[in-house]
């Protein structure tokens, strides 16, 4: 069956719109603080989205409801989030939600990953694993690419149980895909620490061919 295509509507563009432009903002006012606080407000705008508000929908419901007043859901940024992020992105929210813009957190989120990547020059590489990845092997995926491409490179990270033993790398239309399609019992049993030397032994391979 052919799935229906899917039209932007009104709607959509209006909050991609909105995204941008907020997000150009929030951007603008890090750039100002100093070196290196756009890439820290933007990395903890994108865990406030996955992390609080993915996970909590009573907490999204709270931040975009137009019931909820202005002070209220200003009470709720400094509750919850007041000791965890960034003074200027909570400043930041707080102008979301005096101008009643909050739902609209997740285009800006967007926008502003987008926004940052171009300016930095990096490239984005969506990354599919068995397992989540570990710091140090994510730290060798990043050197490994970036020296392939020869640009800087920012992961998104997915977590796919049917890659036993392998992953897949997408950069732009670039796919690296060192997946196994068997499923081994033992595999099951592997030690993570073995399960990433080898996933790092096969993501060497595919991107020295």
């Amino acid at each position: 069956m052919t799935e229906p295509i899917k039209h932007d509507t009104v709607l959509d563009t209006g909050a991609e719109q909105l995204g941008k432009t907020y997000a150009r903002a929030l951007i603008g006012a890090a750039q100002n603080e100093g070196h290196g606080v756009a890439d820290t407000v933007v990395e903890q705008l994108g865990r406030l989205v996955d992390e609080y508000i993915a996970g909590n929908p009573k907490l999204a419901a709270a931040l975009r409801s137009p019931r909820v007043s202005e002070n209220e859901k200003v009470r709720v940024i400094d509750r919850l989030l007041g000791g965890e992020f960034h003074p200027l992105l909570i400043k930041f929210l707080k102008v979301m939600a005096t101008r009643d813009r909050l739902g609209f957190i997740a285009a800006v989120r967007t926008a502003a990953d987008s926004i940052l990547d171009d300016m930095m020059g990096r490239m984005v590489a969506s990354v599919r694993t068995a397992v989540p990845l570990d710091d140090n092997l994510r730290a060798q995926i990043v050197d490994r690419l970036s020296f392939t491409m020869n640009r800087q490179v920012r992961l998104i990270e997915s977590v796919d149980p049917a890659l036993i033993g392998g992953m897949v790398i997408r950069v732009g239309d670039k796919v690296f895909d060192s997946s196994v399609a068997n499923r081994l019992d033992a595999m099951a049993h592997r030690a993570r620490a073995g399960f990433s030397s080898k996933l790092l032994e096969r993501f060497e391979q595919f991107t020295s061919q």
